[in-house]
């Protein structure tokens, strides 16, 4: 079950991260989501770092924290993926 919710939590993300950024974004579905996963993760190791991981209540700062890496990984993770995508078309 907790590879599930991994998927759906970094599905989420990633597609919150999606709204967040400027413009359009041409990664496909499946990297946004596993850019959303490693966001997840990301957040999760900075709050506990901060000691804000587990809180009493909604962990809001854990949350905001998992988006903020989303946002950045779906960021340089669209660029990869055009980077990747526009060498291949030069070939």
């Amino acid at each position: 079950m907790g590879w599930l919710w991994a998927i759906i939590v970094g599905f989420v993300l990633g597609l919150l991260a999606k709204l967040i950024l400027p413009g359009k974004q041409h990664s496909p579905l499946w990297l946004t989501t596993i850019m959303g996963i490693i966001g997840a993760i990301v957040g999760n190791a900075i709050a506990q770092g901060l000691g804000i991981a587990e809180t009493k209540g909604i962990d809001w700062g854990r949350h905001g924290l998992q988006l903020a890496a989303a946002v950045v990984l779906v960021f340089l993770g669209d660029m990869l993926y055009m980077a990747m995508r526009g060498s291949k078309q030069r070939a």
